[in-house]
């Protein structure tokens, strides 16, 4: 029995080093860990993770733990931090992307690493050196889909991140290859994650990257201590691509993906940082619409928007219509294409504020959401790009379009490091001082000449 998919990865995420990677690479992975360091922070006191924070210290009240989270003083047991560390990251939707595996990385990889690299006393270098392990694993093996996971209701980044938290938290742990075989096998029977969450603005979507990284952490443990584990994770006859995927999906399944330039690509300078706390499907259509707003358009004078979308993003973004045009929850405003487009007309932005129910309830709004159809793009070029056009007809009868071919913040049109620095000040001051944020901004992208506990100490601090 070969998977070969799975031999591969082992294979690479035990022969990484640091050095291997362009000093270019090197720094876009520090900044694509800040990112979702200031996002954590950015969420400190958002309802969910005051409420989940409690649900999940609720679990073993009586132990003292050891690992702290960001923004959190109060200490928890290791596996607990992780989950709640990968809430924090994700909880905003405003954690980085990866595009073609349609896949949110960081944030079932880093709590994991962070958290593991501080419980064993790992160098800063060596936690870099993990985290990027499990992003390159991670991209391959979510890139072998071609998206099927979202067409079968499953979440990408609840199932992928466990795999890609396994292999990271395997490197820290310095598995033979091996074992790193046996961690991913173990992967199989914890990946899980769904897209019911759309259905109704629930929240378990923020759970699923915390639980992934804290299943894959189990996972490599358990591979460490030599439980067995199946040998065929992905290509096995009830491995992940025939399990989790239909016969018709199946078929779309391309298995050079995932071991596609291992060690000479790097798939992390592929990951789109985000400029909007959206769902990365709607923010090519709410540019659109920000740049028509910028060249004079007027909401009054609208009499119909039709949105062209990829047709693989639909389900998630536009269906069901009525649903999408009467967001009930911050959550449901995430998903919802009509309210991302009506947002970047009526106020020419889409940030956290806009997420308020203020925001999304609003008569202008729900007036605008109204007039927003969604049809499929016969261009669309996804899920290489997340694109988008607008083509709007006003009450007079002219017709205005606008297309965004590239969503901004893709690798063809990334955000610069300098851009994701000022993201992450933002977030990071909403509740922590300047000089806090400064600070740990420094010891992250100086994380490979630090100490993992270090970086876990300055972060586990409540706002003052």
């Amino acid at each position: 029995m070969t998977d070969r998919t799975a031999q591969a990865l082992a294979d690479f995420v035990h022969g990484l080093q640091w050095q291997h990677l362009p000093a270019d690479t090197r720094t876009r992975a520090l900044h694509l860990a800040l990112d979702a360091v200031g996002c954590a922070l950015a969420a400190r006191r958002e309802d969910f993770a005051l409420k989940l924070s409690t649900a999940i210290a609720a679990l073993d009240p009586a132990s003292p733990g050891r690992r702290g989270v960001a923004g959190f003083s109060r200490r928890l047991p290791l596996r607990d931090a992780v989950w709640l560390q990968g809430v924090l990251m994700h909880g905003l939707d405003y954690d980085d992307t990866h595009m073609a595996g349609v896949v949110h990385l960081t944030v079932g990889v880093l709590p994991a690493v962070m958290a593991l690299g501080a419980e064993r006393g790992a160098s800063g270098l060596q936690l870099a050196t993990a985290y990027v392990a499990g992003l390159e694993a991670g991209a391959r093996v979510a890139s072998v889909v071609q998206g099927g996971l979202h067409a079968r209701g499953f979440h990408p980044t609840g199932v992928i991140g466990c795999f890609a938290a396994a292999l990271a938290c395997g490197k820290l742990l310095q598995l033979s290859p091996a074992q790193l075989l046996a961690a991913q096998g173990m992967a199989l029977s914890m990946a899980s994650g769904n897209l019911q969450f759309l259905e109704d603005g629930a929240w378990t979507k923020r759970l699923h990257p915390g639980w992934a990284a804290q299943a894959g952490l189990q996972a490599a443990m358990l591979a460490a201590h030599g439980i067995p584990a199946p040998a065929e994770p992905y290509e096995g006859r009830f491995g992940l691509f025939k399990a989790y995927l239909g016969p018709e999906l199946q078929a779309k399944v391309d298995l050079s993906l995932g071991s596609a330039g291992l060690g000479t690509v790097w798939e992390l300078e592929h990951i789109a940082v985000k400029p909007f706390p959206m769902c990365h499907f709607v923010h090519a259509a709410a540019d659109a619409a920000i740049t028509l707003r910028s060249q004079g358009l007027v909401a009054a004078d609208v009499e119909r928007i039709d949105a062209l979308m990829p047709a693989g993003t639909m389900p998630v973004v536009c269906e069901p219509i009525a649903a999408k045009r009467r967001p009930a929850s911050d959550y449901d405003a995430k998903f919802s294409l009509p309210y991302a487009v009506a947002s970047g007309l009526l106020r020419g932005r889409l940030g956290l504020k806009e997420l308020l129910p203020a925001a999304f309830t609003d008569a202008a709004a729900l007036a605008l959401m109204d007039r927003v159809h969604c049809l499929p793009d016969p261009d669309a070029t996804f899920p290489r790009h997340y694109g988008a056009e607008l083509r709007v007809t006003l009450k007079d009868g002219r017709e205005l379009r606008h297309r965004e071919a590239v969503n901004r913040g893709h690798a063809e049109r990334p955000l610069g490091n300098a851009d994701i620095q000022a993201k992450y000040l933002d977030n990071a001051t909403l509740h922590f001082s300047a000089n806090h944020a400064a600070a740990v901004q420094a010891a992250v992208l100086g994380l490979d000449g630090g100490r993992a506990a270090a970086l876990e100490t300055l972060l586990a601090q409540d706002p003052a």
